[in-house]
């Protein structure tokens, strides 16, 4: 598959542009579909016409998080090689120059959660499920989690999700931040399409150097939070836990982890 085949982007007539994932269902993602996304964002950016972007996803699920199989890529790069150069592509999306509004339907799940996190609004349905899921596979969390997360949700809320792995729904992902606007599943494009069209009306300048202040701390803690994230990552790849917590999870499983 073409990474660049894989995204969609409409540009509309009210200075919005919607971006849209199309690896249905699950939209599983590699670096040279991130690179791709990052592409589109800066191009967009560079029409002076576009104000904000919508990341939207085709089918069920928002984003089921990273590929390392090579199933979605003709190109695949290896767990232990991939998740550095996805983390350092992944930095383009946070320094996008305009504001993005994620439509979150289905599961937003490990790297799909970091994906939605590096969205600057979250609009999502009562059915939206929200996971930092590392934990229960015995892994780090990476995409930049440890510092997006912990933004928008407050560290103990952050620490408790990536703790447990447990699955926030949309209810209470709206209660707790993680969400910014909760409608039906049927309005979820527009609703997001709405919520950037409010902010394309706003002096377009202006929005762009809000938001460079608003994450000028953010993206170097970042930068800072994947070198390490990666290398936890590429230490608990190596152990008994990880085997057990993928295994136990392709079989639909409690896993029964040994602290090895």
């Amino acid at each position: 598959m073409s990474a660049v085949t894989d995204i969609a982007v409409e540009t509309r007539p009210d200075h919005v542009a919607v971006v849209e994932l199309r690896r249905p269902p699950y939209n599983y993602f590699d670096v040279h579909l991130i690179d791709a996304l990052a592409d589109a964002y800066e191009r967009l950016a560079a029409d002076g016409d576009v104000r904000a972007i919508v990341l939207a996803s085709q089918g069920r699920h928002f984003c089921a998080g990273a590929d390392f199989t090579g199933a979605s890529s003709a190109a695949p790069l290896s767990a232990d090689e991939g998740a550095p150069a996805l983390y350092r592509t992944a930095l383009r999306l946070f320094a996008a120059p305009i504001p993005v509004v994620a439509a979150v339907q289905g599961t937003a799940i490990g790297g799909g959660l970091g994906l939605a996190l590096s969205a600057d609004f979250r609009v999502a349905t009562p059915e939206s499920r929200f996971v930092a899921n590392f934990a229960r596979l015995g892994l780090h969390q990476g995409f930049g989690i440890s510092v997006t997360l912990p933004a928008v949700v407050g560290r103990q809320k952050a620490l408790d999700l990536l703790y447990t792995g447990r699955r926030v729904e949309g209810t209470e992902a709206l209660a707790i931040g993680l969400a910014d606007r909760l409608v039906a599943a049927v309005d979820l494009r527009e609703a997001a399409i709405e919520h950037a069209r409010a902010i394309a009306a706003s002096a377009p300048l202006a929005v762009r150097s809000i938001r460079a202040t608003m994450w000028a701390d953010l993206l170097p803690a970042i930068e800072a939070v994947t070198a390490r994230e990666s290398a936890e990552q590429a230490v608990l790849r190596d152990t008994a836990d990880f085997a057990e917590g993928t295994r136990a999870n392709a079989e639909r499983r409690e896993p029964r982890f040994t602290g090895a």
